[in-house]
C-alpha cells in the first residue's frame, strides 16, 4: 500500500515547450495587433499635436588673449584655463544681461503667428504686417494675441480679449488703434488673401529672456579643451539661429569690456592723482619765480645742487611708494566689500606684487559673478550659495594676506628712504638761508613734476593697452538654421509605440493567464496531481439542451467528440481487466462539471461493444438521468433503498440495445444514510450477476459525502474535471481521496475540452523510464486533427484565427 501511495504521489516530469509557447502568443495575435495599432495611433496623434523643436549650434574658442603691445604694460592678468574657466564663461553666456542685450539686437518688438487646425505657429522672421507703435509703455501694454482679418483694401477687423470678453472691431488702415494702454497703426499690406488670418502680439526684450535662457546649453566639445559649443533649441529654427549668433557677439563685447575695465580703472586712478599734482607743480613753479625775483638769486652752488638732487630722488621714490600704498588700500577695500570686477590698479613696487595675486583677484571676480547668477535661482541659505561663499571667503583671506605682506614690504622701503632723507636734510641745513629756501622750493617743484611725468607715462601705457585689448574668445562657427527637428523624435516615438504596443499585448495575455483560476488542458492536471488521466472528452461542437436528451456519442458517431468518448471506453477496458463485471463510479468536485453527461455517453458507447450496461442515477439530490431518457422519476433508487420497491421494479430499459438504467427516484430526506445502507450493496451484488458494466452516477464529492460508500465499493472511480469550469484545486481531490481511503483505482477524465491556447499550459509532460511504475494511459486531446478528414461536424475555426492557414 505504501508503494501505491509513493507511485501516486510522484508527478511526471514536465519541460517547457517553446513551440507551444509561441502558439499561445499567436492564438491572441489580434490582441497584440490591436494594442500595437492603438499605440501607433496615440503616437501619431502625439506627433500631430506636439510642436516640433529645432536645435541650432555655434562654436567659440576661449583663449588667453593679451594686448597686442603687452610689453608696455602688465595691466591685464591672464585668465585661468580649464574647467573652472569653462564654467565661469558659461555663467556669463547664460547671464540675464548678455541674453537681454542679444534680444535687443534682435529687434523683435512684434511677434507674428499663423493659426493652423491643430496649433498656432510663430512665423519669425516674416512680418506680414507693417505695424507702427504710437504709444507703448514697456511696463504696461497689451500682451495677449490680437487677430487680424482683412475686409477690403481700406478696412480690416481686429479680434482681441479684454478679461474674459472677446471684442471684435473694424478699423481703417493707417488709423490709430487703441487697445488698452497701447496705441498703434497698421499700414495697408498690399495684395492679401481676404481669408487670411494673422495673429500678432507685442513684446519687450525681457519677454524672451526666459524662453531663451531655459533652452540655452553650453558644453566643451572635448574634455579639457578650450572649444565651447553653444546650442539653443526652439520651435522656430531661424529665431534660434539669430538669437544664438547675437548671444555670441554680445558675449565678445561683454568680455572685451570686462578686460578693458582694469585699464579704465587705472586711468581713472591716475587722473585723480594728476589733478592734484598739476596744481602742486604750478604752485611750486610760481613760488620759485617769486623767490628768485624777491631775493635776486640766480642759482645755487654746486654742493647745494648735489644735495638738492639727492633729496629730490629720495622724495620721488617716496611719492611713488605712497601711491602704491594708496592703490593697495583701495584694492583691500574693494575685496572686503566684495565688489564685482576687482582689479589690481597699480603695478606695486616694480615686481613686488606676487604673480599669483593677479590670479586670485581674477578668480574672486569670477566667483562673485557666478554667485550673482546663482542668486537668481537659489536663496542665500541654499547649499550652492554656501559652497561658493566658502570659496570666496578662502580667496579673500588669501588675497588680503598677500596684500598685507606687500603693504609691509613697501612700508619698510619707505622707512629706509626716510632715514636716507634725514641725512640729506642735515646736509642741506648747513647751507646758507637763501640757498636752503630755494632748494626747498625746487625740491617740491621737481618732485611733483617727476611724479606727474611718471603718472602721465603710466596713463599713456594704460590707454595704449586698453586700445589693444581683444576679446578672450573667437567665434569659430556661426549658428545656422537647422530645419530638421530634434524633438519630438519620430523614430524614437514610433519605436516606443511599437515596444509598448507589443508589451501591452503580451502583458494582457500574461495578465489573463495569471488571473485565470480554471483548468483548461491535461498538462495542467498532470502538473497538479499524480492521479492518471484515462482520456480527454472533446467539447460537443453543437448545441446541448439542458436535459442532455440526446446520447451524443451515438447520435454523431463520426464526430471528434464521439471518438474521444470511445478513447475513454478503450482505456476503461484495461482497468480492472481481471474482473468479468466492473463497477464504475463517476463523480466530480462540484455540480455542473458534466459527470452525468460523461456517465450517459460512456454507458452508451460501452453498450455498443456487446457489453451489457446498466446506468444508476445515484445522485439522490439532483439527478438528471430521467430527463436524459425522458422517463418519470416517480420510482427509482431511493424507493428501493427505502424498501418501497424491488430491484425488478426500478430497472428500466432504454431504446438502445444492452443499455438499462435506474433513475434516482424522489428526493429522500436522508440520501447519505440510504446510500450507506446494506441494501445498496445487495443491489450492486444482484446487478453484478447480470450486467458486465455497472455505471454509477454519484453526487459531487466536494459538496456532499453521498458518494463515499459507492467509491469504496467500486472497481473504477472516474473523477470528472471540466475544462474551463473546474478550478485548480479540483485536480488535487482525486489524489487526496485515493490516499485517504487507500484506493488505487482513481482516474481522471477531462470533459468538454476545446483547445484554448490562451489558457493552455506551455509545458509538455515527459513520461520517462523513471515513471514506469506509475499508471499512465495513452490518450489524445485530438488538437490539430480536425481537418484530417476522419471526423465530421468539427467545429469551424473563426475567420480571424491565424492558425487556420497553417
Amino acid at each position: 500500500m505504501e508503494e501505491t501511495e509513493n507511485i501516486q504521489n510522484k508527478l511526471p516530469n514536465q519541460e517547457i515547450d517553446y513551440f507551444k509557447l509561441g502558439k499561445i502568443l499567436i492564438s491572441r495575435w489580434y490582441w497584440i495587433a490591436g494594442s500595437l495599432a492603438i499605440f501607433m495611433i496615440i503616437s501619431n496623434v502625439y506627433l500631430w499635436y506636439t510642436p516640433k523643436i529645432y536645435a541650432t549650434s555655434g562654436t567659440m574658442k576661449l583663449e588667453d588673449k593679451k594686448s597686442e603691445i603687452a610689453d608696455l604694460s602688465s595691466i591685464i592678468a591672464s585668465s585661468e584655463r580649464g574647467t573652472s574657466r569653462i564654467q565661469s564663461e558659461t555663467s556669463v553666456i547664460q547671464s540675464h544681461g548678455v541674453i537681454l542685450n542679444a534680444v535687443k539686437d534682435l529687434d523683435y518688438p512684434i511677434s507674428f503667428y499663423i493659426e493652423g487646425r491643430v496649433r498656432t505657429s510663430e512665423i519669425y522672421p516674416a512680418k506680414p504686417l507693417t505695424i507702427q507703435l504710437v504709444q507703448f509703455d514697456s511696463l504696461n501694454f497689451y500682451r495677449d494675441l490680437i487677430t487680424f482679418k482683412p475686409i477690403n483694401n481700406n478696412n480690416f477687423s481686429l479680434v482681441y480679449k479684454v478679461g474674459d470678453k472677446e471684442i471684435a472691431n473694424n478699423y481703417a488702415y493707417n488709423s490709430i488703434i487703441n487697445i488698452g494702454p497701447t496705441s498703434f497703426t497698421i499700414k495697408y499690406p498690399g495684395a492679401i488673401n481676404k481669408s487670411s488670418v494673422i495673429l500678432f502680439k507685442f513684446n519687450t526684450p525681457e519677454d524672451f529672456v526666459g524662453r531663451i535662457r531655459g533652452e540655452l546649453r553650453t558644453a566643451e566639445t572635448a574634455k579639457n579643451s578650450n572649444i565651447l559649443s553653444l546650442q539653443l533649441t526652439d520651435a522656430n529654427p531661424k529665431f534660434a539661429a539669430d538669437v544664438l549668433n547675437y548671444i555670441m557677439k554680445e558675449y565678445l563685447i561683454y568680455d572685451r569690456n570686462r578686460k578693458t575695465q582694469s585699464a579704465t580703472q587705472m586711468i581713472n586712478f591716475i587722473d585723480d592723482q594728476l589733478k592734484y599734482l598739476s596744481s602742486q607743480v604750478k604752485g611750486s613753479e610760481k613760488s620759485i619765480q617769486n623767490f628768485k625775483q624777491k631775493n635776486r638769486l640766480m642759482e645755487v652752488g654746486a654742493s647745494a645742487d648735489a644735495a638738492m638732487t639727492k633729496a629730490k630722488d629720495l622724495e620721488t621714490q617716496q611719492s611713488v611708494l605712497n601711491l602704491q600704498l594708496l592703490a593697495i588700500n583701495d584694492l583691500k577695500q574693494q575685496i572686503a566689500k566684495e565688489k564685482n570686477n576687482v582689479n589690481l590698479n597699480f603695478d606695486a613696487g616694480n615686481g613686488q606684487v606676487d604673480p599669483s595675486l593677479n590670479r586670485l583677484i581674477a578668480n574672486l571676480d569670477l566667483l562673485l559673478t557666478q554667485r550673482n547668477e546663482l542668486l537668481k535661482t537659489y536663496n542665500n541659505n541654499s547649499q550652492p550659495i554656501q559652497d561658493i561663499n566658502r570659496s570666496i571667503l578662502q580667496i579673500k583671506n588669501t588675497a588680503l594676506t598677500s596684500l598685507t605682506a606687500i603693504y609691509s614690504n613697501i612700508q619698510r622701503n619707505l622707512d629706509y628712504l626716510n632715514k636716507q632723507l634725514v641725512q640729506v636734510n642735515q646736509q642741506i641745513s648747513l647751507l646758507p638761508v637763501h640757498e636752503r629756501d630755494i632748494i626747498s622750493l625746487r625740491r617740491d617743484f621737481e618732485i611733483s613734476e617727476k611724479v606727474y611725468s611718471f603718472l602721465s607715462e603710466k596713463k599713456l601705457e594704460a590707454q595704449i593697452s586698453r586700445s589693444g585689448i581683444l576679446p578672450g574668445a573667437t567665434i569659430i562657427e556661426l549658428a545656422q538654421p537647422n530645419y530638421s527637428p530634434v524633438a519630438p523624435n519620430e523614430h524614437d516615438i514610433h519605436r516606443s509605440a511599437i515596444i509598448f504596443g507589443l508589451l501591452t499585448g503580451l502583458g494582457l495575455i500574461i495578465l489573463i493567464r495569471v488571473l485565470n483560476p480554471y483548468i483548461y488542458d491535461k498538462e495542467t492536471i498532470e502538473s497538479l496531481t499524480a492521479s492518471p488521466i484515462i482520456g480527454v472528452i472533446r467539447k460537443f461542437p453543437g448545441h446541448i439542451d439542458e436535459d442532455n436528451s440526446q446520447i451524443l456519442a451515438t447520435s454523431k458517431p463520426k464526430s471528434i467528440f464521439a471518438e474521444s468518448v470511445r478513447s475513454v471506453r478503450t482505456n476503461l477496458n484495461f482497468i480492472a481487466g481481471e474482473k468479468e463485471s466492473k463497477i464504475i463510479c463517476i463523480t466530480s468536485e462540484v455540480a455542473g462539471e458534466g459527470k452525468s453527461f460523461v456517465a450517459v455517453n460512456l454507458s452508451s458507447t460501452l453498450s455498443l461493444i456487446d457489453k451489457k450496461v446498466i446506468l444508476i442515477g445515484a445522485d439522490l439530490r439532483r439527478s438528471k438521468i430521467h430527463k436524459t431518457f425522458k422517463v418519470p422519476n416517480d420510482i427509482g433508487l431511493s424507493n428501493y433503498l427505502s424498501y418501497q420497491a424491488d430491484a425488478e421494479d426500478i430497472i428500466q430499459h432504454s431504446k438502445q440495445k444492452d443499455l438499462d438504467f435506474i433513475v434516482s427516484g424522489p428526493v429522500p430526506p436522508n440520501p447519505s444514510e440510504l446510500l450507506h445502507n446494506d441494501r445498496m450493496k445487495k443491489l450492486i451484488k444482484e446487478l453484478n450477476a447480470v450486467y458486465d458494466i455497472i455505471m454509477i452516477d454519484t453526487a459531487p464529492i466536494g459538496l456532499v459525502s453521498d458518494a463515499i460508500p459507492l467509491i469504496r465499493m467500486s472497481d473504477i472511480n472516474i473523477f470528472v474535471i471540466r475544462s474551463g469550469k473546474s478550478k485548480f484545486y479540483s485536480a488535487t481531490v482525486p489524489q487526496r481521496i485515493a490516499q485517504e481511503y487507500h484506493l488505487d483505482n482513481t482516474v481522471i477524465v477531462l470533459n468538454a475540452f476545446a483547445e484554448d491556447l490562451l489558457h493552455s499550459r506551455y509545458y509538455t509532460t515527459k513520461f520517462t523510464s523513471d515513471s514506469s511504475g506509475s499508471k499512465y494511459y495513452y490518450y489524445s486531446d485530438y488538437s490539430g486533427y480536425e481537418a484530417s478528414g476522419y471526423y465530421v461536424d468539427s467545429e469551424e475555426k473563426k475567420w480571424w484565427d491565424i492558425r487556420r492557414w497553417f
